[in-house]
Parts: C-alpha cells; structure tokens; sequence
C-alpha cells in the first residue's frame, strides 16, 4: 500500500513527459491523414456555415469546405513552417555560439553586442517588416521567424561552451597541436548538440504562434493556404453571424499544438538537465 502511494508521483512525472510528445504524435497524425481521407474541397456555398452535425463533424466554413479537412490542412501547414524555422534559428544561433566561444576576444564582444541589438527590437515588429517584404511566401514567414529568435540559442550555446573550452580534454587537443577550427568542429560543436536539441524544440510554440500571428494579420500566407493563421483571419467575420465553430476549431487546434510544444520542450529541458546537486 505505501510503495502504492509513493509510486503515484513517479507515475505522475512519467505521464508528463510522455503526453506532450504522444499529443504531438497524434496531432501530426491527424494532419497528415485527415486531408487524405476528406479529400479534395472545393467550394460548395450551398453548404457554407453549417453548424457542427453528424455528417460534418466540426461543421464547414464559408467556402463550404470541412473544417475538419482545412484545420487539418492548416495544422499541417503550421507544423512544417515552425519546424522549419526552429531549425534554421538553431542552426544560425549554434552556429554564431560556436563561432563567438571559438574565437573570443573582440569577436566574442561584438557578437554579444548583436545578440543585444536584435534581442532588442520587437520581434513581432520586425517579423512583420521582414514578412511585408515577400508578402505571401512561406520562406519570408521562415525568415522573419528565424532572424529574431536565433540570439536566445546563440547566448545559450556560448555560455555552455565557454565553460567546456578550459577542460582538461580541450587543452590537450590544443597542445597536440590542434587549431580553432579542428577544436570547434571536432570537440565544441558535438558538445552544443543537447542543447541545441533542447533550443529547437522550446522554439517551436514560438514560431507557431508568431507564424499565426502574422498569417492572421495578413502579412503572412496568402488566404488561399489553409494554415492556422489564414483559418483564424477568415473566421473574424464568421464569428459575427453565429458561425462560432469557425473559430473554436482552429483556435482550439492552435492552442493545443502550442501547448504540446511547450510541455515538450520542457520535459526535455528537465531530461538534459543534471541532478541538483550531483552529476549524471
């Protein structure tokens, strides 16, 4: 009965770090197999709006699409553009962490100075300047998404690395005679590895929401592209005829996937990280 209970908690911690990645699992499932089944919509305005129902289970919206099908679509969409992004942030932010930890000195200074400068600027201003210059065009979202989040992965990679290149193992290759090239590539860079795992997957729901965001305001994806944005924007004049499950689905996706993103992230952050007080 005791080993019961005091097992309750571990069960507990084990249910949290596997949901957010089963919920991921299962939302890329239903994005990937739902358009397959629905097949293709076409516009049909003789069954615009129509209220959830047996036969349209989430009902359809004022295109007379399945809303089922274009949330699918748009979460789809979504997930691959923020997946993209998380990526091309990691990789420039450990590239420049690398970069500044390697060489040091005056580089190292000004690198930080640029990191300060972009953390400085509103993100979603100047995503939204970088996205109105290819209006419509999935690689402006990406590249508005990746120019401003890359700094948080740059300081975290510089500051893991710049305690690991005072290790005894690191000296050594240095005395062997290895230069800051091989150091970095060889010994620097694999060592940024968690934490750039960690860094892609806690930018995820930033990049969804931000992808959103500027699809929503109408300087991302063109309408015509069912992302969770372009869903959401069309939805605002909908929701004023009573049409609110127009709305509610998409929403409701978009904050679930965020959530799944998020509770990833940190459950992965909690599993890289030592021990208080210990070492692995």
């Amino acid at each position: 009965m005791t080993a019961a209970v005091h097992d309750v908690p571990a069960r507990r911690a084990r249910l949290a770090r596997v949901l957010p990645w089963f919920t991921l699992a299962v939302l890329a499932l239903l994005a990937a197999l739902v358009p397959v089944f629905a097949g293709e919509q076409t516009a049909d305005f003789s069954r615009a709006l129509l209220p959830p129902a047996p036969d349209r289970l989430l009902g359809t919206d004022h295109f007379g699409h399945s809303l089922a099908a274009r949330t699918a679509e748009g979460l789809r969409l979504s997930l691959v553009i923020a997946a993209v992004c998380a990526l091309a942030s990691t990789v420039l932010g450990v590239a420049v962490g690398v970069g500044a930890a390697t060489v040091g000195g005056w580089f190292d200074a000004v690198v930080m100075r640029l990191v300060d400068g972009v953390n400085a600027m509103p993100h979603l201003v100047l995503g939204v300047v970088i996205a109105a210059l290819w209006r419509g065009h999935p690689v402006a979202i990406i590249a508005s998404i990746a120019l401003t989040h890359w700094p948080a992965v740059a300081r975290i990679v510089r500051a893991e690395l710049l305690e690991l290149r005072t290790a005894g193992w690191i000296e050594a290759a240095r005395l062997a005679g290895a230069g800051r090239g091989f150091v970095a590539v060889r010994h620097l860079l694999p060592a940024a590895g968690g934490q750039a795992l960690v860094a892609m997957v806690v930018l995820l729901p930033h990049a969804v929401w931000h992808e959103t965001t500027l699809s929503f305001l109408g300087v991302g994806l063109s309408p015509d592209r069912a992302s969770l944005g372009t869903l959401l924007g069309e939805a605002r004049g909908d929701v004023l005829t009573g049409a609110w499950w127009t709305l509610a689905v998409p929403g409701l996706a978009l904050v679930v996937a965020a959530l799944a993103c998020s509770r990833a992230g940190a459950a992965l952050q909690r599993a890289t990280r030592p021990p208080i007080g210990g070492v692995w």
